[in-house]
């Protein structure tokens, strides 16, 4: 399909990182090896929420091949996908657009066993990068910190030093990054964009599997032959850190109980 997005070449950019963003970047520069300047990659002369705001629009309707393809197209190595490693979709999608596609991996300390053997196998089997990001304490040293279990007491923290901040230093080299999430998973998800502003990270988020059910991907899974995290075929429907998920329709066995429904990343 046709798609009415080009956006000409400002002078200069106006995406700022807080500071320990920039520190971030700076560590973890080895993540990308462009040198393109980002004025290059977007029209700075509004900035990026207008650019998301303006690609949401245009690109309904648009496939989630579609929709990857313009974010490659648009921002080059600085666009990464990530992946909780359920279903393997957005890393096959993003290999068959671009070999090599960096693909980043919250490797939390707390992954059913299943969910790590399923990035060995998805960084085996399809042409990826897979970037594994960890949180700065290993479980034992946040133990020793904030006490054992954490999850039990405080699991908006736990997700936060575990999930949300490393995300965020990961995710600081680049101006555009994509997620698997879908707008029937949930109420708080029924108004996602294809493409939409993060303000959490600074950055365009694109969501190429939002207009997507679960049957679009067991579909989509079934016809590529992709494998899939085991855990899915054992009664659980959504699969994060092993303590606060349990077996469950969708989204319904994680942190049952508490009232938790995101763990801060898509909030």
């Amino acid at each position: 399909m046709s798609l009415p997005l080009t956006f000409s070449a400002g002078t200069s950019a106006t995406h700022a990182l807080s500071e320990d963003l920039m520190t971030s970047a700076l560590e973890l520069s080895y993540l990308h090896d462009d040198s393109s300047a980002l004025h290059d990659l977007y029209d700075a002369s509004d900035g990026l929420p207008h650019l998301a705001a303006h690609a949401g629009a245009a690109l309904e309707g648009a496939t989630p091949q579609e929709v990857i393809r313009w974010a490659y197209d648009r921002f080059g190595e600085r666009f990464v996908v990530a992946t909780s490693m359920a279903e393997c979709v957005l890393p096959h999608m993003a290999a068959q657009i671009r070999p090599g596609a960096k693909v980043v991996f919250l490797d939390t300390g707390y992954h059913f066993a299943e969910t790590l053997g399923t990035a060995d196998a998805v960084e085996s089997t399809i042409d990826i990068q897979l970037l594994r990001v960890r949180p700065e304490q290993t479980v034992a040293e946040q133990d020793a910190t904030y006490g054992k279990d954490l999850w039990t007491r405080d699991p908006d923290l736990c997700c936060r030093l575990r999930k949300v901040l490393p995300l965020r230093r990961a995710l600081a080299p680049y101006v555009a990054w994509a997620s698997g999430i879908m707008r029937a998973e949930t109420e708080s998800r029924k108004g996602i964009g294809l493409v939409e502003w993060d303000a959490t990270n600074g950055l365009v988020k694109v969501n190429p599997l939002a207009a997507w059910t679960q049957d679009d991907v067991d579909k989509y899974v079934a016809d590529n032959g992709l494998l899939s995290n085991p855990l899915l075929s054992d009664g659980y429907g959504s699969i994060g850190c092993a303590p606060c998920t349990r077996r469950g329709n969708g989204r319904q066995g994680r942190w049952t109980g508490t009232g938790k429904v995101e763990c801060g990343i898509h909030a």
